[in-house]
């Protein structure tokens, strides 16, 4: 094409056609194009194949590190690590009918109770008429009622308190705030919270009962000198070369470490 090349010269021809000068002819084939991760970008502009610097989720590109919520997710939150898409959902308390719901994740249409010609919201908790130690519950549309033993306090005797008309003391202090209590660093997250522990590579989130779920995001590497960029979960095909401690870019030729006769050059395929 009128354009002298060197012996061991790359190039990329229109069409995406990877050519190469060796020994005086031009050897071209099709880009083969290998992805390493599940959710790439599309190819940019005079580029032939999908990148993983950033993820393609439901047609809206999400750059690295970005963390959003799908679009039919109920509190679903997922985050964009190295062309990959990680989600994690709060999980809600058993039963069919939580009340309060946490972040109203979780929602149903509870059955009320009719007893003694009164309406009662499910989950309701109430006293018999005359007896104030007797407790009835509304489960489902059915009252149970049972004289319920006055629970185990977590405070010191001095801080119970009973008062008129009760049949069980209670702690004067106010209750716990709702979220994840982490004892090794005393870092306290509210429900739904997500953060990394120290590994770029997990992910973990605060549940609505106290307990915290982590997720680890599973790297694949495609080739055999991949760069390592500090703060990113997975190695990078994309970016370079990582030989002998050194790092270089694609098409970059050096010396081989082991024959300095001996010429190699970085393909990022």
């Amino acid at each position: 094409r009128g354009i002298p090349r060197e012996p061991g010269a790359h190039w990329t021809e229109p069409g995406c056609q990877s050519c190469t000068c060796q020994e005086g002819r031009v050897l071209c084939d099709t880009v083969s194009c290998s992805v390493p991760c599940s959710h790439p970008l599309p190819a940019p502009a005079g580029g032939c194949c999908p990148t993983c610097t950033g993820c393609l989720h439901e047609g809206v590109a999400r750059a690295e590190g970005d963390v959003f919520s799908p679009s039919d997710g109920n509190c679903t939150v997922c985050v964009c690590l190295a062309g990959n898409v990680s989600c994690l959902s709060p999980e809600c308390p058993p039963g069919s009918c939580p009340s309060p719901s946490p972040a109203d994740c979780c929602s149903c249409n509870p059955e009320k109770c009719n007893f003694r010609g009164r309406t009662y919201a499910h989950g309701a908790r109430f006293s018999l008429d005359g007896d104030d130690c007797t407790t009835c519950v509304c489960q489902g549309g059915e009252v149970e009622c049972s004289f319920t033993p006055c629970p185990m306090l977590d405070c010191p005797q001095h801080q119970r308190h009973l008062g008129p008309g009760q049949c069980c003391s209670i702690c004067r202090d106010p209750p716990a705030p709702a979220g994840c209590f982490l004892d090794d660093n005393g870092v306290e997250f509210p429900v739904g919270q997500i953060w990394s522990p120290g590994d770029p590579c997990e992910l973990c989130i605060c549940q609505a009962d106290g307990s915290v779920s982590c997720q680890r995001t599973d790297c694949v590497e495609t080739c055999p000198y991949p760069i390592r960029i500090p703060g990113q979960c997975c190695p990078d095909c994309s970016a370079g070369c990582t030989y002998m401690g050194r790092t270089f870019s694609n098409n970059e030729t050096f010396p081989s470490a082991l024959d300095p006769c001996l010429s190699c050059i970085c393909l990022v395929r």
